[in-house]
């Protein structure tokens, strides 16, 4: 079973076990929010992991790990903007997860984004943006899958984005 949960200090051999994994993996790591800092320095990545006040252009978030409880691992990670500044809105989102290499393709990311659009929910974001880059079949599936409509597809400098719109308040993702 899968649980959004709050680091905290009886976590950090998880963390440290995913983000050793995904390191060493030489691939980007997403969420943002989970490679900003680092994470072996714990008592600064704890308090440096949320966002509650905008600065420097970065919007108020919060940050979930995603615990598989049967296992006792973290399998992945999502960070959700409770706000959006033009950037976001463009090419960012409401939504950041990520999935840890050994992990993936097993549905895990599509319940994290189902948990995350509770948690969105509960804050009261009505309509969540999600974006992933064109190329990435599996997070555009994984959106979709949880009510996603895509609006549409935008350049970056990075490469071309797809940009999905969940409404909340039909309930698509439940």
């Amino acid at each position: 079973m899968l649980r959004l949960v709050r680091l905290e200090a009886r976590y950090r051999p998880q963390l440290e076990d995913m983000m050793t994994e995904w390191t060493a993996s030489g691939e980007r790591i997403i969420p943002w929010a989970v490679r900003k800092n680092d994470y072996r320095d714990f008592e600064k990545y704890l308090r440096e992991l949320d966002m509650t006040e905008p600065r420097d252009g970065l919007v108020p978030d919060v940050t979930f790990f995603a615990l598989d409880t049967e296992r006792d691992l973290f399998v992945g990670a999502v960070n959700i903007r409770l706000e959006l500044s033009e950037r976001l809105l463009f090419d960012g989102g409401h939504i950041g997860d990520g999935i840890r290499p050994s992990e993936r393709g097993r549905g895990f990311g599509t319940e994290l984004v189902r948990l995350a659009l509770e948690e969105c929910g509960r804050r009261g974001i009505s309509r969540v943006l999600m974006v992933c880059d064109k190329i990435n079949r599996a997070s555009a599936r994984t959106i979709e899958k949880n009510g996603g409509v895509l609006e549409n597809e935008v350049m970056t400098e990075d490469g071309p984005v797809l940009r999905y719109w969940i409404d909340m308040e039909k309930g698509e993702n439940r």
